[in-house]
């Protein structure tokens, strides 16, 4: 694998935690160049760093908030020319907030959800597809989920988005047929990150109940598929993968064996 990567610029968002993190660590194992972005620069650049002296890889890190459409043109123009070229995009910026029926959904979170996992998707996209048409080479791969399958009570507006995704990388392959460009949407079931962290704003103990008495998905297994689907020969693309623990079968049909009764 490690030919396939060397020399090539992998630009993953969301890069500081989780799956995010753990693609930045596969890829620069196998000697990627790495351009990794998040909202706060401290963590991110830590990791470059870090990454940088344990591999001898070159990484570039910069604050970006997808979210943000003027700031994503604004930082992805301003890039070093050594790191404008990019070959493979990890579209990861995501996040679920909130587990509340629909008519009780806060609307603040619904558009955090909406903005960064639809709406930062496409700005970035948009921005970086047009340079790999350009050069005759690039993969997008997308963080999908599970919950773009199957939707469940609480999230329908998280379900939603990645449902978005689904279709959107769907479309996007569609329009790209006719290039060498390869698109991908990678959709994990449970995985073990901050995500319920997050989603519970804050709240540790119930985040802890997701995961509890089952062996979820760590998000080191998403980046290992991950690479695997980026180093494929250029004549072969992996349009979906769906990848769940083996206690989970769909969003909320989960087999817990620690639990009795």
């Amino acid at each position: 694998m490690k030919q396939h990567l060397q020399g090539k610029t992998v630009c993953i968002t969301g890069a500081s935690d989780g799956i995010g993190a753990a693609c930045a660590r596969e890829f620069a194992a196998h000697g990627a160049r790495l351009l990794l972005c998040s909202r706060t620069l401290g963590n991110v650049q830590r990791l470059a760093d870090e990454l940088t002296s344990q591999y001898g890889i070159s990484t570039h890190a910069f604050a970006l908030d997808v979210r943000q459409r003027q700031q994503v043109s604004d930082a992805l123009e301003k890039l070093p020319p050594q790191w404008r070229a990019i070959d493979i995009l990890i579209n990861n910026a995501g996040l679920a907030l909130g587990l509340e029926a629909f008519q009780e959904g806060d609307l603040d979170d619904w558009d955090q959800m909406i903005d960064t996992n639809v709406k930062g998707l496409l700005y970035v996209t948009r921005k970086i597809v047009p340079g790999m048409i350009e050069r005759g080479s690039g993969h997008i791969i997308n963080i999908g989920s599970l919950a773009g399958r199957y939707a469940y009570p609480g999230a329908a507006v998280y379900c939603a988005t990645k449902a978005a995704v689904r279709t959107l990388t769907d479309g996007l392959r569609m329009d790209l047929v006719d290039t060498p460009l390869r698109v991908t949407d990678l959709q994990p079931g449970m995985t073990e990150t901050s995500f319920s962290k997050v989603r519970f704003h804050g709240d540790e103990e119930r985040a802890g109940q997701v995961y509890r008495d089952i062996d979820p998905l760590q998000a080191s297994d998403v980046a290992e598929t991950a690479l695997f689907i980026a180093t494929r020969p250029p004549h072969v693309q992996i349009q979906e993968v769906l990848i769940t623990c083996t206690s989970q079968a769909a969003s909320l049909v989960v087999h817990r064996p620690g639990r009795s009764g």
